[in-house]
Protein backbone atom coordinates (compact mmCIF):
# COMPACT_ATOMS: atom_id res chain seq x y z
CA UNK A 1 0.00 0.00 0.00
CA UNK A 2 1.55 3.00 -0.99
CA UNK A 3 0.98 6.76 0.42
CA UNK A 4 0.14 9.60 -0.93
CA UNK A 5 2.96 12.30 -0.68
CA UNK A 6 3.02 15.20 1.68
CA UNK A 7 2.25 18.04 -0.06
CA UNK A 8 1.86 21.83 0.90
CA UNK A 9 -2.19 22.19 -0.10
CA UNK A 10 -4.45 22.66 2.82
CA UNK A 11 -1.70 24.27 4.93
CA UNK A 12 -4.17 27.16 6.14
CA UNK A 13 -6.14 24.29 7.55
CA UNK A 14 -2.94 22.86 9.30
CA UNK A 15 -1.67 26.14 10.00
CA UNK A 16 -4.81 27.80 12.29
CA UNK A 17 -5.13 24.43 13.79
CA UNK A 18 -1.60 24.63 14.88
CA UNK A 19 -1.85 27.90 15.99
CA UNK A 20 -5.04 27.59 18.04
CA UNK A 21 -5.20 24.07 19.13
CA UNK A 22 -1.17 24.20 19.42
CA UNK A 23 -1.31 27.13 22.20
CA UNK A 24 -4.04 25.48 24.26
CA UNK A 25 -1.80 22.46 24.22
CA UNK A 26 1.24 24.20 25.30
CA UNK A 27 -1.07 26.02 27.97
CA UNK A 28 -2.30 22.52 28.92
CA UNK A 29 1.53 20.94 28.92
CA UNK A 30 3.15 23.80 31.13
CA UNK A 31 0.48 24.01 33.74
CA UNK A 32 0.85 20.37 33.96
CA UNK A 33 4.46 20.90 34.64
CA UNK A 34 4.36 23.92 36.61
CA UNK A 35 1.95 21.75 38.66
CA UNK A 36 3.77 18.72 38.95
CA UNK A 37 7.08 20.19 39.70
CA UNK A 38 6.24 22.75 41.65
CA UNK A 39 7.66 22.44 45.54
CA UNK A 40 6.36 25.96 46.64
CA UNK A 41 3.77 28.45 45.76
CA UNK A 42 6.41 30.83 44.60
CA UNK A 43 5.11 32.08 41.05
CA UNK A 44 9.05 33.40 40.83
CA UNK A 45 10.22 29.85 41.50
CA UNK A 46 12.55 27.75 39.27
CA UNK A 47 10.19 25.48 38.30
CA UNK A 48 7.48 28.33 37.66
CA UNK A 49 10.06 30.25 35.38
CA UNK A 50 11.23 26.88 33.54
CA UNK A 51 7.32 25.89 32.37
CA UNK A 52 6.60 29.53 31.44
CA UNK A 53 10.22 29.57 28.55
CA UNK A 54 8.91 26.03 27.56
CA UNK A 55 6.21 27.50 26.05
CA UNK A 56 7.39 29.17 23.34
CA UNK A 57 9.91 26.47 21.85
CA UNK A 58 6.73 23.57 22.43
CA UNK A 59 4.57 26.02 20.72
CA UNK A 60 7.00 26.36 18.18
CA UNK A 61 7.33 22.69 17.95
CA UNK A 62 3.75 22.23 17.38
CA UNK A 63 3.65 24.89 14.45
CA UNK A 64 6.63 23.41 12.62
CA UNK A 65 5.44 20.23 12.90
CA UNK A 66 1.82 20.68 11.91
CA UNK A 67 2.52 20.17 8.08
CA UNK A 68 3.37 16.40 8.61
CA UNK A 69 -0.41 15.70 8.98
CA UNK A 70 -2.04 14.74 5.65
CA UNK A 71 -4.92 16.82 5.60
CA UNK A 72 -6.38 20.10 8.34
CA UNK A 73 -9.19 17.78 9.22
CA UNK A 74 -6.70 15.52 10.63
CA UNK A 75 -4.58 17.99 12.36
CA UNK A 76 -7.75 19.38 13.77
CA UNK A 77 -8.80 16.41 15.35
CA UNK A 78 -5.55 15.17 16.57
CA UNK A 79 -4.49 18.16 17.91
CA UNK A 80 -8.09 18.42 19.68
CA UNK A 81 -7.74 15.12 21.13
CA UNK A 82 -3.69 15.73 22.32
CA UNK A 83 -6.00 18.63 24.03
CA UNK A 84 -8.10 16.38 25.48
CA UNK A 85 -5.99 13.94 27.25
CA UNK A 86 -3.09 16.93 28.18
CA UNK A 87 -6.03 19.12 30.15
CA UNK A 88 -7.68 15.59 31.84
CA UNK A 89 -4.06 15.17 32.30
CA UNK A 90 -3.93 18.79 34.19
CA UNK A 91 -6.84 19.02 35.83
CA UNK A 92 -6.10 15.10 37.14
CA UNK A 93 -3.11 16.76 38.93
CA UNK A 94 -4.89 19.88 40.12
CA UNK A 95 -6.88 17.49 41.83
CA UNK A 96 -4.57 15.08 43.63
CA UNK A 97 -2.27 17.58 44.49
CA UNK A 98 -4.68 19.97 45.84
Amino acid sequence: MSRAPLTSRDWFGKASAATVLGFTLTLALTCTFATLCATDDDVFGAQRQLAMWLASPMWCAILGLCFLFRSGARAWGWLALANLLAWALYVAARLLLG
